[in-house]
């Protein structure tokens, strides 16, 4: 009779660990010393875990050219962030391809050695942002959770989750955790024209806006630094590409001679943006110079 209910707990102990291991675990803390940067994936079983970034892209503030204002708002709030000091969540929104997503690596590879990291998590995982805050809200680093092309559908999840994590959580907020996204759209939901029908007209001459609205207005509001991006002139885009010609080791002669070739790339692009300047200087690099 022993025998069989020893069986019996052996059986129930098998089928517990299978259990176990196929149900949703709580987010357990990496190796913080592996990386500087790590990203948030959810495993097909549901756990959530942080990996680490092996590679960090190597852009310096320095490489990034003709965005020297929203450069300055930037690493301004990021230093008063990694010395202790108030800082606000960011937003950064604008033109494609014109250094959003850049210039938050380029602060990471600034301040790393300050203590600053970087945790980048995509809008579908937004649900599991809180877990991530509590893992790292006892860490001395500071940490950037970072968002890039953030911008939400109808309904989505992740959209209240973050608008509860940025401002309205009864949760006070993380000392050393601050928001980054960058979004091509500025109050990050689609707008309709019909929305502006909800818009009331008082007595006075007064304009207020109608709950829609107001709705999407207030999650961009809750990020307390907005930097704007746009898109190059043409004098600006060359400019860069001669920049990364420079960085490619393209000497100054043939640098001058490639604004022809850079302009046509552009225009087969339709963009005069900072990423297509990179891919220029890239290609025309490696068949000139392999």
């Amino acid at each position: 009779m022993t025998d069989k209910f020893d069986t019996l707990i052996a059986r129930a102990m098998t089928l517990l660990d299978r259990l176990e291991a196929v149900l949703p675990q709580p987010l357990s803390a990496p190796d913080w010393n592996e990386s500087i940067a790590w990203r948030y994936r959810k495993r097909a079983s549901g756990h959530g875990v942080l990996e680490p970034v092996r590679h960090v892209a190597s852009i310096a503030l320095d490489d990034l050219k003709e965005i020297e204002p929203q450069k300055e708002k930037i690493q301004r709030n990021t230093l008063q962030f990694v010395q202790g000091h108030p800082a606000n969540n960011v937003l950064l929104t604008g033109a494609r391809g014109t250094g959003k997503s850049s210039l938050v690596k380029a602060c990471l590879n600034e301040y790393a050695k300050q203590g600053l990291r970087l945790i980048e998590i995509d809008k579908a995982d937004m649900v599991d942002l809180p877990d991530v805050i509590d893992i790292v809200s006892s860490r001395p680093e500071k940490f950037m959770v970072f968002c890039d092309d953030l911008s939400f559908e109808e309904g989505e999840p992740g959209y209240k989750a973050l608008k509860s994590i940025l401002d309205g959580s009864v949760a006070a907020a993380t000392p050393n955790v601050l928001i980054y996204a960058t979004s091509n759209r500025r109050h990050l939901l689609p707008e309709y024209m019909k929305e502006n029908l909800t818009y009331k007209h008082t007595d006075d001459g007064e304009v207020h806006p109608g709950e829609v609205v107001e709705e999407k207005i207030s999650l961009s509001e809750r990020f307390g630094l907005w930097v704007s991006f746009y898109p190059f002139s043409q004098d600006e885009y060359l400019h860069i590409c001669a920049t990364w010609l420079a960085h490619f080791g393209v000497p100054a002669a043939e640098i001058e001679a490639a604004r022809p070739e850079a302009l046509v790339w552009a225009l087969e692009r339709a963009s005069r943006s900072g990423r297509v300047a990179y891919q220029f200087a890239r290609d025309y690099a490696g068949r000139h110079h392999a």
